[in-house]
């Protein structure tokens, strides 16, 4: 089944933020785990390490990017088990991002926001996120992963059709 696109881009005073959600039949705590223990998210983003708690700084393994790179990733805000917000420095630029989840009746909603200075590239970006949103829902349920390439380039057009090219 191709993946359907889901964020949303929503105008700010300092640029867009791009928001996706996905919703999980789990309590908020095995979501937060989800997102949060190296050992489970090595299942769908990659591992980390280092002294996790607000204004350190972590190194992430990207391992489903080519050639596996590891980063590092302050992290700015964690409030266990419903708030963590990050921040990282590449080539790219800077990009700030929050999970934010909640939970009603057994199910908890997560709404990832990765806040954009400039809609450039949410093209690419959008797609990544899905993918990896959906990598995160299939290692929970022990599926088989997705392929990168059902997102990208398929999901570009959306994502450029929301910030209006």
């Amino acid at each position: 089944m191709k993946p359907t696109p889901t964020g949303r881009l929503l105008r700010t005073a300092t640029g867009s933020d791009l928001v996706l959600t996905r919703t999980l039949r789990a309590p908020i705590e095995d979501v937060w785990a989800s997102v949060t223990d190296p050992g489970r998210t090595a299942r769908w983003f990659g591992p980390w390490k280092g002294d996790a708690k607000p204004g350190n700084t972590i190194q992430v393994q990207m391992a489903y990017e080519e050639q596996a790179p590891w980063c590092d990733l302050r992290i700015d805000s964690c409030e266990p088990p419903s708030h963590l917000a990050v921040s990282m420095s590449d080539d790219a630029g800077t990009w700030r991002m929050e999970v934010r989840l909640s939970e009603t009746g057994g199910s908890t909603e997560l709404r990832f926001v990765q806040h954009l200075e400039s809609d450039a590239g949410v093209g690419e970006i959008g797609p990544g996120w899905e993918y990896y949103l959906d990598m995160l829902l299939a290692s929970r349920e022990g599926a088989a992963l997705p392929d990168f390439g059902e997102y990208y380039p398929a999901q570009k057009a959306y994502f450029e059709g929301l910030a209006g090219r």
